[in-house]
């Protein structure tokens, strides 16, 4: 089967990725830099999927595509759509269009996710054991969520700022008549405990960019400009 693995991703503008984050670090600069080096991160450890077309979907602010680092199988593109359900959406539905069988989205949050996590949800799509996976995250929401079509139930009318994502989906996907799959916790960089968790967590290995940023901040919170 053909897959493919959609990565959603802002365009690193200071003052409009991880906001909470740059309040917890008193410098959106910092938390700027933070996501572009966990969006490398994300992106290298994609790269390390055989067999997995990997299709990069921006959601743009200027319309200038940022510069990222040059994977052959890369592929990039517009988010179209009202909020992350429609945006979502229309990212699997593009992907299904283009020749993609099985498909998974991520975000740019978990830079250290391990790709084997990704390697599972194909597996469970493949082998028909399940026809939506999702991964866990530890504010209720998901990480990842594998699917071979598009049910439009699936995304429409969701609170995706809350914590009730995960359960609100997985009872959509029940009425969908779906068979579901879920992969093990974990947990996205999202405020500073977050970014505690990720120094705390042995994994954290597999994302040397934001590692070694992080680090940094970390032992110098109390002196970061606000910009």
């Amino acid at each position: 089967m053909t897959r493919g693995l959609i990565i959603f991703a802002r365009e690193p503008r200071a003052g409009t990725v991880k906001t909470r984050l740059a309040r917890d670090l008193h410098s959106h600069r910092a938390a700027t830099d933070l996501y572009a080096a966990m969006l490398a991160d994300v992106l290298a450890s994609a790269a390390t999927l055989d067999d997995t077309r990997l299709l990069l979907f921006w959601a743009l602010k200027s319309g200038a595509v940022p510069a990222s680092p040059p994977l052959s199988r890369l592929e990039m593109f517009d988010q179209q759509g009202r909020d992350l359900g429609e945006r979502m959406a229309n990212a699997f539905g593009r992907a299904f269009a283009n020749g993609c069988e099985t498909c998974c989205i991520i975000g740019s949050d978990a830079p250290d996710l391990p790709p084997d996590f990704i390697r599972q949800a194909f597996g469970f799509l493949e082998r028909d054991e399940a026809e939506a996976v999702f991964g866990p995250a530890e504010d209720g929401g998901y990480y990842l969520l594998g699917l071979r079509h598009v049910p439009q139930q699936l995304f429409e009318e969701i609170a995706w700022s809350g914590p009730e994502v995960l359960r609100t989906s997985l009872e959509r996907a029940r009425l969908c008549g779906l068979r579901t799959a879920l992969l093990p916790l974990w947990r996205d960089i999202d405020t500073s405990k977050d970014l505690d968790a990720f120094l705390e967590r042995p994994a954290r290995h597999t994302a040397p960019r934001t590692l070694a940023l992080a680090q940094r901040l970390k032992g110098n919170t109390s002196t970061c400009p606000t910009i």
